[in-house]
């Protein structure tokens, strides 16, 4: 990567196997148009000179990106950390958030160098079982986002009516909202963006309000922080800690960002023009995700202060004692330890500092669910274009997987409780760290081809740095599966776990037996996966030109 220019290739050559030519100027949407129907035009600035100008114009998909770090999964996920561990989880929270830029800058990558997002390329690479398999796992990530942003959309539908409107139909509620959101963006791609950054923006305004009323013990905080470690911790803790994980690192935020990146106008026949692409949309991206850290942040450290070691008898006394005292039954009158859900925590915080901070509460994390909407409709059309090269309305897209959401979601908010829909929040956002590998494994395995990304592939110590985040990933789902095998009810679940295991487990070692052939080890490719280390063949080359 020495010797960077400003001048073309020789012969126009463009970077990635299957890149496409670049855009001669600003495209106009077709009908039925999505996101990525909009170009936006990059501004020529001096050469090799930081540009306020081209950060603007490249600001975006990054923080379209970072609402996956701020859905109701994430809230759920830190209000229980900060209840179950106080402050000690926030070292988890920040490496995660860390790691989440790691993989975020490889997609983004991914799509600048080739033109193609991370389903796209895995519908070229992959033989048609496994990337089908790997479609239907995304595909579940995304339902189980969904369902999380319903959750959570519905919660705060209750909290603002102070329980006028029941949980279901805080659920029936987001079917309407959902197709609202459908008609922003025909009005144009700079104001959809401006619409998430608003959201972003309440969302920073309520949990920071929450936090400047807690007074949380600022060096307690720092201590959590900076050093990694965990006195007294147990097997919660650390479910909190895989929780923590899977709600940061989301599968489908993955595929969605390369996807994203491609709404920017950038000649790809010049490697300076990629270089210049890469470095702007990763100081994006490290700029939102440093906003969703300090919300995330704010959300741990508030329950941190007024839930930590908090008993259920003392819950019910502050609120019996507060302008709020109707809502003191919801806390039974025991001295277990509180289990706090996202509902619970407005309450309590409107216990504690007053009828404002609930709805507040309430307003942040209505922001949080509607924003996720949105950006969790991007990434299903975005997958089902890339791996099946199905190309659905926007309308029909979200049919299908509201649908999937809702249908569970709407039966527990009707025959079941509050606790349920909490539980069925946690277990979701496990179920993403479990995930986690279908999207990890691919990026990093495409991203360290020389044939498909020439110069920008992988170095050295991005191979390793993202090869150890997937190790620590299967490493901690292992643990997780093992401790959560003894208790299922029945012993014919066994036989449903092992058939799920099985798959679950040929599918990954699939997955790094590619990758490994991209590290290097090239004694593991077959004859059918010389692409692995090759690059498509010509004809490929060809369609991946003509198609993009």
């Amino acid at each position: 990567m020495s010797g960077d220019t400003g001048t073309p290739n020789q012969g126009g050559t463009r970077y990635g196997s299957i890149s496409s030519p670049p855009s001669p100027g600003p495209q106009q949407a077709p009908p039925g148009g999505t996101y990525l129907s909009e170009k936006i035009p990059i501004p020529d600035t001096e050469s090799g000179a930081f540009s306020l100008r081209k950060l603007w114009a490249f600001t975006g998909p990054g923080f379209l990106m970072s609402i996956a770090f701020l859905d109701p999964g994430n809230i759920e996920s830190d209000l229980q950390a900060g209840a179950v561990a106080g402050f000690k989880l926030l070292w988890v929270l920040l490496w995660a958030t860390v790691l989440g830029l790691l993989c975020q800058r490889l997609a983004a990558r991914l799509g600048v160098v080739t033109g193609k997002d991370l389903g796209e390329v895995c519908h070229l690479y992959y033989p048609k079982v496994p990337r089908t398999l790997l479609w239907l796992t995304i595909e579940l990530a995304i339902v189980g986002s969904d369902m999380q942003e319903v959750i959570g959309t519905a919660i705060a539908f209750s909290l603002l009516s102070a329980g006028r409107i029941p949980l279901w139909g805080g659920v029936l509620i987001t079917i309407v909202d959902t197709f609202f959101f459908l008609f922003l963006d025909n009005y144009g791609l700079r104001k959809l963006e401006a619409f998430f950054g608003f959201l972003i923006t309440i969302m920073a305004l309520t949990f920071g309000y929450e936090y400047v009323v807690a007074r949380p013990a600022q060096g307690a905080l720092l201590q959590g922080l900076f050093l990694p470690s965990c006195p007294g911790c147990g097997q919660p803790e650390l479910l909190q800690a895989v929780g923590i994980v899977g709600a940061i690192i989301m599968p489908h935020n993955i595929y969605l960002h390369s996807s994203l990146v491609k709404s920017r106008e950038v000649d790809r026949s010049r490697r300076a023009d990629i270089r210049e692409a890469n470095m702007y949309f990763l100081i994006e991206a490290t700029i939102a995700l440093s906003v969703s850290f300090f919300i995330n942040l704010f959300v741990m450290a508030v329950f941190g202060q007024a839930f930590y070691k908090q008993t259920n008898q003392a819950a019910f006394n502050i609120c019996a004692n507060s302008s709020l005292h109707d809502y003191a039954t919801i806390f039974p009158r025991d001295n277990l330890t509180v289990a706090v859900d996202i509902y619970q925590g407005g309450v309590i915080l409107g216990c504690l500092f007053g009828p404002a901070a609930l709805y507040i509460w309430a307003v942040g994390l209505l922001a949080a669910g509607q924003s996720s909407t949105m950006t969790g409709t991007y990434a299903g059309q975005f997958v089902m274009e890339g791996f099946l090269k199905l190309r659905w309305s926007r309308f029909a897209r979200v049919l299908l997987t509201r649908s999937c959401a809702i249908l569970p979601t709407v039966l527990l908010a009707v025959f079941r409780d509050l606790q349920d829909l909490s539980g069925l929040n946690d277990l979701l956002n496990v179920l993403q760290s479990l995930l986690l590998p279908f999207a990890v494994l691919p990026i990093l395995t495409f991203t360290s081809m020389p044939a498909l990304m020439q110069e920008f592939a992988n170095g050295l110590v991005s191979k390793i740095i993202t090869s150890s985040i997937m190790v620590l990933v299967c490493a901690v789902n292992l643990y997780f599966v093992i401790s959560y095998v003894p208790s299922l009810p029945h012993p014919a679940y066994f036989s449903l776990v092992a058939l799920l295991a099985a798959a679950y487990l040929g599918l990954t070692t699939y997955l790094v037996w590619t990758c490994l052939i991209t590290q290097g080890a090239t004694h593991l490719a077959h004859s059918s996966h010389q692409r692995f280390l090759y690059g498509l063949p010509g004809e490929d080359h060809e369609e991946g030109r003509t198609s993009g």
